[in-house]
């Protein structure tokens, strides 16, 4: 299958999008919560469906079921500006019931149809084995993220050690470090 410069680049960012909201501080899998707020968010966020269109499609994610690969094919290898009308799109998927007021909403601005041409697309490669980053492959069941959250964060802790990751010289571990720089800093430590 052929993608698009234009799609190629977006599922980058649409992904790192996805990333962003998926873990807290703590590293506690929220992407439904914070899927739900920024679904709260839309009426703000439709300015930006031309301008950051990935960070606006994140409101649709789990909307569509595709009943034509295809037709979503061929919308993947399309550039911006050579993207069907919704119209013709719409029968090549299904929509989830919550995400049709959305899409309603979506629809009444002026590059609505083409933003979500787009986010069917973006939608469409994250659905996909071939293309779904490999930590997003446990969205739909609550259980199987949590420990997909902690076995990616295994993952990272293997792959991505660095100095500050490991104790220090003198045994401490990066807590302790940490505990001293903010007391170096006037906080109070807590004990």
């Amino acid at each position: 299958m052929q993608i698009s410069p234009f799609f190629h680049n977006l599922r980058s960012a649409y992904r790192a999008e996805l990333d962003d909201m998926r873990s807290d501080s703590e590293g506690l899998n929220i992407l439904n919560q914070r899927l739900a707020e920024r679904r709260g968010e839309l009426n703000f966020l439709v300015s930006m469906i031309e301008l950051s269109p990935e960070m606006v499609t994140v409101v649709l994610h789990k909307a569509f079921r595709f009943t034509s690969a295809v037709a979503m094919q061929q919308l993947l290898s399309q550039e911006p500006e050579d993207l069907p009308e919704w119209d013709d799109l719409a029968p090549s998927l299904e929509i989830a019931p919550w995400a049709a007021p959305l899409i309603k909403t979506l629809r009444k601005q002026a590059a609505g149809d083409w933003f979500l041409c787009v986010a069917a697309a973006l939608e469409y490669m994250e659905s996909q084995p071939q293309h779904a980053h490999d930590s997003h492959a446990s969205d739909d069941d609550d259980s199987d993220e949590d420990e997909s959250a902690d076995d990616d964060n295994a993952d990272r802790s293997d792959k991505h050690l660095s100095a500050d990751d490991a104790d220090d010289g003198d045994g401490r571990t990066r807590e302790e470090a940490g505990a001293d720089w903010m007391a170096e800093q006037g906080f109070d430590r807590k004990e």
